[in-house]
């Protein structure tokens, strides 16, 4: 029997109905999702206002109610139109209330019944009903077939049901009654409630008897099959029964016979071992399938080794184990503060990530990259990354990478075959959502092998990377949870499919304050540990400090300027152990005696002291630094001779810049017949490295007019741009790292295109500071800010 909860149940009042019922009235309670045909029983919780009023009315007038079908069981107050039209009468046997004021009744269905009209003016529903008489069978011939026909399926439907009531069981073997039997079955049959309401609005007998036969059918075709699988699913178990019983036989006569061996001992540890990987059914099917291969293949068969190697590849991945994030906005601020100093930028990225994740944990992992030269931290960031998500760290270098199957792994059919860096990292971490740190992507290769960059294109898109298909493995690992963390020291030689699925983060160098405090706070203390040495055995200065950052290192970033401190370090670690000293303070008139002479010195002066040499800025993988351009003029036939290592770009922008020159000679205050004359040298200092790129193409402009103008450019002065042949400057890119360099170097003015100011804000405040920008839309300005007036002398 089933059991109506009805919601928003409270209290209702004892009002009393305002005049009596008429005699065909019943007093009505929806109900909703049962249906109760005549001659069945059913019990009912009323709980609804007007309901408990219905309910305490049929106890005290002794009259029986009508339970009506709602079309909608959603609905809490129905309307008549919310109702069906034809229900069944019922007597109420027991009433209880609960102590939650709800009331519960136990009805017997007598007869259906049809509203003729719902009255008002009552607490509860009411309606003025025709009862609907329950037609006579006769001697109904195809009434008694039907009959026959539904006591069959009625008879074989119980027979497959696992545990049917004798009770029902009974009834319908004593059911004479065609109508009866309908309602008996439909009232018990599994059906949609809105078909059993469909039953119970039929009259007619051959057309109820034909559609309970019907609905009984469809119900014993799911039986069937059911029953069905059943026995095919206790076949397939007590299969596997006997093959482990027999097995477990085996494994006993064979200690028995002393003759276990290795091998059953591998097996089984292999077989539990893929019970409790937790793996994927397509994976685990794979691995029960290599298992049963390993039983027959002999223990002494070379690809014995193989499959039992690849078992425990597949058994030792994490399939389901996953480190459980606990994020902490404000715990993974300080957690970056704590291990890196400035890089707010790259900071708030992160947190903007962890406060994505935090909100929804089911997103996909971005996959971020870091650009930026040696020794800035990107490598450190991505293990405080670990830290603040709470997950394991693990890190897989791709410099010198140029074979296809160190990513994708070799296909087993090789000798020797393993999977690829990004599975092995996989379970080196223990966890299947891990921080992966691809350190150098650009730095990949191509060979015959392959192209391992193509190879990560499946690992790094968020799209693909659920289904991700090591060769070795030959089945799908799911790397959409990893946190992937690429760096690089320049992004121009990632290609262009890769670095579309990153989301590139770039880390300029730092400034000599910059560097001074992180030496402070973090370097200074890390090689004092190194050296076996404490704060009181050894101290450095600030000013020790600022000259190394100086005079001793002159990168972007801060490995120079580490190794720098560790051999301060070392020097009075030997000062202390050989009991010469103790408590050194180390000042910066001491680093020569340690380090040596000052390693960098501001060579600019020297450099700009005669007319024909200009000071550009140059980007480089490593950061900024300052381009010396120098021109010289001899006798000769206009030949222009370019010497330095200089690419097709930077020869092009010389050859540019000449013509520059040449068209506005008579502006510039130049002979014209001088070019005829005369060979022009154009040599860029530092002639063992090779240079290229269109940026300096405003110094060579400069240092030809210089030259041939006969002044001298101002040597706190350095520019970069592109020159057309219009004496336009065009922008250029790593305006941050080039006023870097120039701060580094001691310049004092900088010379940039008018079209890089957006980039102003990027540069860090105390060197927009420190630092006087010119914003040159033509050549004619930079001339004007660079250029010293005829006859004097840089200082």
């Amino acid at each position: 029997m089933k059991k109506i909860a009805v919601e928003e149940a409270r209290p209702a009042g004892d009002e009393e109905p305002l005049q009596p019922l008429p005699e065909d009235a019943l007093i009505l309670i929806p109900v909703r999702g049962v249906v109760l045909f005549p001659g069945g029983m059913l019990p009912v919780t009323v709980g609804r206002a007007r309901s408990v009023a219905a309910a305490r009315e049929a106890a005290r007038s002794g009259r029986p109610v009508g339970l009506l079908l709602q079309r909608d069981s959603r609905v809490d107050v129905p309307r008549p139109e919310d109702l069906y039209g034809v229900g069944t009468a019922a007597s109420v046997l027991r009433q209880v209330t609960g102590a939650d004021h709800t009331h519960h009744l136990v009805c017997q269905g007598e007869s259906r019944f049809r509203v003729l009209e719902f009255l008002s003016d009552y607490p509860f529903m009411a309606a003025r009903v025709e009862q609907l008489a329950e037609p006579e069978a006769g001697d109904d011939r195809a009434i008694e077939a039907r009959l026959l026909n539904l006591r069959e399926l009625a008879a074989e439907a119980l027979e497959l049901l696992p545990r049917a009531p004798d009770e029902l069981i009974n009834a319908v073997d004593r059911a004479t009654n065609p109508g009866a039997l309908a309602d008996l079955i439909a009232a018990n049959l599994e059906i949609k409630v809105e078909e059993k309401q469909e039953v119970l609005e039929l009259l007619d007998l051959d057309a109820r008897l034909d559609r309970v036969s019907q609905l009984l059918s469809r119900r014993l075709e799911v039986l069937r099959l059911s029953q069905q699988i059943s026995e095919q699913t206790r076949e397939k178990m007590d299969e596997r029964q006997r093959e482990a019983l027999l097995r477990e036989q085996l494994r006993t006569i064979q200690r028995e016979l002393g003759e276990a061996d290795g091998k059953a001992g591998e097996i089984e540890e292999l077989e539990r071992a893929i019970e409790e990987a937790g793996m994927p059914e397509e994976v685990e099917q794979q691995a029960r399938k290599e298992l049963r291969r390993l039983q027959r293949i002999p223990e002494n068969a070379g690809e014995f080794s193989m499959v039992r190697s690849y078992l425990e590849w597949l058994t030792e991945l994490p399939w389901s184990v996953s480190t459980e994030e606990s994020i902490d906005i404000a715990e993974a601020r300080g957690i970056l503060d704590e291990d890196h100093y400035d890089l707010d930028k790259v900071k708030r990225r992160i947190l903007e990530y962890l406060a994505v994740r935090k909100l929804n944990p089911a997103g996909k992992s971005p996959i971020l990259c870091f650009v930026g030269p040696p020794g800035v931290g990107k490598t450190s960031l991505g293990q405080s990354i670990a830290r603040a998500t709470g997950r394991r760290f693990v890190r897989v270098s791709l410099g010198g990478v140029h074979d296809e199957a160190e990513i994708r792994g070799h296909r087993r059919t090789y000798i020797g075959a393993l999977p690829g860096n990004v599975i092995e990292a996989i379970r080196k971490a223990g966890s299947r959502n891990p921080v992966l740190m691809l350190d150098e992507v650009d730095k990949l290769g191509a060979g015959i092998q392959g192209d391992p960059a193509s190879a990560l294109l499946e690992v790094l898109d968020p799209e693909q990377n659920a289904t991700f298909r090591d060769n070795y493995l030959a089945v799908p690992f799911d790397l959409s949870r990893v946190l992937f963390v690429c760096t690089a020291n320049v992004l121009d030689q990632v290609p262009g499919p890769l670095r579309d699925r990153m989301e590139v983060i770039e880390l300029p160098g730092y400034t000599a304050e910059d560097k001074v405090e992180i030496a402070r706070r973090y370097l200074v203390d890390r090689q004092l540990r190194d050296s076996g040495l404490s704060p009181p055995d050894c101290s450095l200065t600030d000013a020790a400090v600022a000259a190394i950052v100086s005079d001793y290192t002159r990168e972007a970033g801060c490995r120079g300027l580490e190794r720098t401190l560790g051999s301060v370090c070392r020097n009075v670690a030997m000062r202390i152990a050989e009991g010469t000293a103790r408590e050194v303070v180390v000042d910066a008139p001491d680093l020569a005696a340690i380090l040596g002479p000052p390693r960098f010195e501001a060579e600019v002066a020297m450099r700009t002291s005669v007319p024909g040499v200009a000071t550009g800025l140059a980007w480089t993988p490593t950061g900024g630094d300052i381009l010396f351009i120098e021109a010289s003029r001899a006798a000769g036939s206009g030949k222009l001779i370019l010497t330095g290592q200089l690419g097709e770009v930077m020869k092009e922008s010389a050859q540019t810049a000449l013509t520059l020159v040449k068209a506005q000679a008579q502006a510039l205050g130049v002979e014209e017949s001088l070019f005829d004359r005369s060979d022009i040298h154009v040599h860029v200092p530092a002639g063992a490295i090779p240079k290229d790129g269109p940026s300096a193409g405003v110094a060579m402009f400069v240092a030809l007019v210089s030259l041939l103008t006969d002044r001298t450019v101002d040597s706190d002065t350095a520019m970069t741009g592109e020159v057309t042949l219009r004496g336009l400057v065009l922008p250029v890119g790593g305006i941050r790292e080039k006023t870097l360099a120039a701060l580094r170097a001691g310049i004092r003015t900088v010379v940039l295109p008018a079209r890089n100011r957006k980039e102003f804000e990027e540069i860090p405040a105390d060197v927009r500071g420190r630092l006087r920008f010119v914003w040159a839309e033509r050549v004619d300005e930079v001339l004007e800010a660079a250029l010293m007036p005829a006859g004097a002398v840089a200082g």
